[in-house]
């Protein structure tokens, strides 16, 4: 009988799989494996994994043996070697059919473990391994765009030529195709062999890290004699502004190693302060009175310093933005796209931490909005800032690359509904998006927008409307916006918190990712470059460019740190420079907490 044996081929299987995994765990380690961190953590996960195999092991042959029995009855006793007998008996047919599903989903269940087993592996990929895929999907896009801007300059110059325009449309739409294709090829490769699997952990592991240590710092074991930082919440700016000021006294505190201390009573948002809304930084250290008191950067042995606004600080640290810690850095640039903003959003990550009645305000917000994924998060700058800090930009444009977003998913979700969470401080933005694109859910509240502009904009209503807008534009699951607002920024920080890597999770219409008041930011040449155009600039291999945007045209903008010129170059032969900075070691705090 095929099935039999085919269960009993399944049933060996599973026993030489314990087997294999009784041998490894009773083979003697070898020299190289006493010093891997992660070797009791296989132990034991190996040792897990043997329980399920056993069970599963067990259950199927119990199964195996009751209908071996059965057909055994029908074919010899219960039906005296009389098949019809047996097969007109509907008792027993049942009951046969009934042991038939039981063994189905038994198996089915023995290849499901299997398969997940499959999809996760104690494979870490090396460094080198991971930029170089990022560099592969970064090309794909850059060679995009290059090639799509100069097929549009093109079809400029041949517009009389209905022949031409219309060839030129044609490899247009088929070569974003092709890269549609292509980026979702690579995405599924991301995720093959247990790599997937290995960043959620590795993820995990690394917020876990940090999380704790900020926690050890705020909770020092001695507040009255605990080094501390004191920070003044009241920068003179909007609640984007001061957010990222506070981020900023966070990581002095965190590079002082020192308790960060936050004022904030008559905060222009609320006068009750930060506490009113966030929970607070500390639960047991929040007095900034010391025995020595000084102004930064003051000395090792004072006890309290002030800090002043970015701005103006003097003495300027090294671990400013966009540095990361050295300690965790070689994992953190192999795990992720953009460490820089990965270390920001921990520190958004432990800052914002709801009070009760602000999460039920953003929990009833999205009951009545109807928020549900896919959605893409749309937030439009208008008002004070259009003209000053940032140009305009049409509703048309960002829903340009709201609709490539969704033909994309379309790929894999051939019906998926197009959501789009449309948060601005122009209140005319959704009706007018809601007018022009039909086809389109969008979700947002015109209230919100109203108390956004520049009269109403230091109110209660509207700090709520700031607080959900970030929220949910950060829940999202790809946003447009403009990097020249904060909001967007502090948005795209948080979404880092909340994925393995979200670095590609954007497209923004003007700058580059940036941290208001940054230490410089740096590319490295990875292949030298001769300019085709006057604009364009010599490069060496291994020559350091400031960079000073991306055009989104396949060239960058930036100053060559060799030859001082000012010029265009290609960005896919370009790699960012990870700005690496000493902190303070937290290794006692490591030990302490586990870790």
């Amino acid at each position: 009988m095929r099935w039999i044996s085919g269960w009993a081929w399944r049933i060996g299987g599973a026993v030489g799989v314990i087997w294999l995994v009784g041998v490894a765990l009773m083979a003697p380690p070898s020299p190289s494996s006493s010093s891997d961190p992660r070797l009791s953590q296989r132990l034991q996960r190996a040792v897990q994994e043997l329980d399920v195999l056993k069970k599963q092991n067990d259950d199927i042959r119990q199964v195996l043996q009751d209908f071996t029995k059965q057909v055994s009855y029908i074919n010899n006793e219960g039906g005296g070697g009389n098949s019809q007998l047996s097969a007109s008996n509907p008792a027993v047919v049942a009951e046969l059919q009934k042991k038939l599903e039981h063994a189905q989903r038994m198996l089915q269940q023995a290849d499901a473990t299997g398969d997940q087993k499959q999809g996760t592996s104690d494979f870490t990929p090396t460094l080198e391994f991971e930029k170089t895929r990022r560099h592969v999907v970064k090309g794909v896009q850059e060679s995009w765009w290059y090639i799509s801007d100069q097929l549009k300059q093109l079809r400029k110059k041949v517009e009389a030529y209905g022949d031409y325009t219309a060839h030129i449309d044609r490899i247009l739409k088929e070569g974003l195709d092709h890269t549609r294709v292509t980026q979702l090829d690579l995405k599924r490769l991301s995720n093959l062999d247990g790599l997937g699997s290995w960043r959620e952990q590795e993820a995990a592991d690394l917020s876990n890290l940090v999380q704790r240590r900020l926690h050890a710092l705020q909770h020092p074991l001695d507040c009255p004699k605990a080094k501390k930082l004191v920070c003044n919440l009241n920068k003179g700016c909007g609640y984007g502004c001061q957010i990222h000021h506070v981020v900023y006294c966070f990581i002095v505190a965190y590079g002082t190693k020192r308790t960060l201390i936050l004022k904030s009573r008559g905060w222009r948002y609320n006068n009750a302060g930060w506490e009113d809304v966030f929970h607070p930084l500390s639960e047991s250290c929040t007095d900034p009175s010391g025995y020595s008191h000084s102004h930064w950067p003051g000395s090792n042995e004072t006890q309290v310093l002030d800090l002043p606004i970015i701005d103006t600080l003097s003495q300027r640290p090294p671990y400013l933005p966009l540095a990361i810690p050295q300690d965790i850095s070689e994992r953190l640039i192999r795990l992720h796209g953009d460490p820089a903003a990965w270390w920001v959003g921990q520190f958004l990550k432990y800052l914002l931490k709801l009070q009760p009645k602000t999460q039920e305000m953003l929990d009833n917000m999205s009951e009545t909005l109807g928020f549900q994924k896919p959605i893409v998060g749309v937030h439009v700058r208008r008002t004070d800032k259009v003209g000053t800090e940032a140009a305009y930009h049409s509703i048309d444009e960002y829903m340009g690359h709201v609709e490539e977003y969704y033909t994309s998913l379309k790929l894999q979700q051939p019906d998926v509904v197009k959501r789009v969470y449309l948060a601005s401080d122009d209140p005319s933005v959704i009706t007018e998006a809601q007018k022009k694109f039909p086809d389109y859910t969008f979700i947002g509240d015109p209230n919100i927008a109203k108390t956004a502009a520049v009269a109403t904009r230091y109110t209660d209503a509207s700090l709520k409307g700031i607080i959900a807008d970030i929220h949910f534009l950060s829940l999202t699951d790809y946003l447009v916006c403009t990097f020249s607002s904060q909001v967007c920024r502090i948005a795209y920080e948080i979404m880092q918190s909340l994925h393995p890597d979200a670095s590609g999770y954007y497209r923004s219409l003007d700058d580059v990712y940036y941290y208001g008041g940054q230490n410089a930011h740096n590319q490295r040449a990875r292949f030298p470059h001769t300019p085709a155009r006057s604009d364009e600039m010599i490069l060496r291999a291994g020559d350091v460019v400031g960079i000073a945007g991306n055009h989104w045209d396949g060239y960058s903008k930036g100053v060559n740190r060799r030859t001082r010129q000012n010029a265009l170059y290609p960005s896919y032969k370009m790699e960012e420079i990870v700005d690496i900075a000493r902190f303070p070691s937290y290794a006692e705090e490591d030990k302490r907490s586990g870790t």
